[in-house]
């Protein structure tokens, strides 16, 4: 079985973020970049196809030389090849062509993808690569087992859980729960030193127009104050008189 996994390059949680250019563009100074954790717990659950079944992990990201540090970590993690196609990835439509791309040349039976990246949360990406490639699809999924060309899917719904039974070639939208937090690898000195002279590989992108385009972002407003009460009738007072919800 050959593996891609779908590597976002996206900004840690803790990171200030701030915005220059008239808040027109992300400011990158400072800011510690790290795999989409949706991706992260994709990735691992590849190696564990590839450590039981013998599949191939091939990585794949859409961005600059800037991301390289982000498959590198990847591919120490345990994948055997990165890829990387040489754009900035501005909007959805375009990354999931350029992912389509590379998914057709090279013929890649599951396709892991994190539902959505913890940037921009679009969560569009998995479901347009799919749509793009003809391959059957699967979102939320919390559970992933391949026996051959038949794959069984648990999926995350509104109030449980759903089981799919489908087939190769499959683009998986994962999340937390088709491997646990506890399952993350940290990538060991082995590791590190093979993900070396492990391959990289650039590609330039294929034409696609991006759809959409940023105008300005901004930040949320400051939370107001609080205030405190300590009984139930000085409470509904506030919300009846001052925030009006009752």
């Amino acid at each position: 079985m050959k593996i891609l996994v779908c590597i976002s390059h996206v900004p840690d949680t803790t990171s200030k973020i701030n915005f220059t250019n008239g808040d027109t563009q992300f400011d990158t100074n400072g800011v510690q970049f790290v795999i989409n954790p949706n991706d992260e717990f994709g990735l691992t659950r590849a190696m564990w196809f590839k450590e039981k079944q013998g599949a191939s992990v091939h990585v794949a990201n859409v961005g600059g030389p800037e991301t390289e540090p982000t498959l590198r970590k990847a591919l120490a993690i345990g994948a055997d090849e990165a890829i990387r196609i040489n754009m900035n990835p501005t909007d959805g439509f375009s990354v999931a062509k350029q992912l389509a791309q590379v998914v057709k040349d090279g013929a890649y039976d599951l396709i892991l993808a994190g539902r959505e990246s913890i940037d921009y949360n679009g969560g569009m990406v998995p479901g347009m690569l799919a749509q793009l490639t003809g391959s059957n699809f699967v979102n939320t999924c919390i559970g992933l087992e391949v026996d051959g060309s038949n794959a069984t899917a648990i999926r995350e719904i509104d109030g449980g859980k759903e089981t799919l039974k489908t087939t190769l070639p499959l683009v998986v939208g994962g999340q937390k729960g088709i491997v646990q937090e506890s399952d993350l690898r940290i990538p060991n000195m082995r590791g590190i030193m093979q993900a070396r002279t492990k391959p990289l590989h650039i590609k330039e992108p294929i034409a696609a127009a991006p759809e959409t385009s940023v105008s300005q972002f901004e930040k949320p407003e400051p939370k107001g104050a609080v205030k405190l009460v300590d009984n139930v009738g000085d409470l509904v007072n506030l919300l009846h008189n001052e925030a009006k919800v009752i």
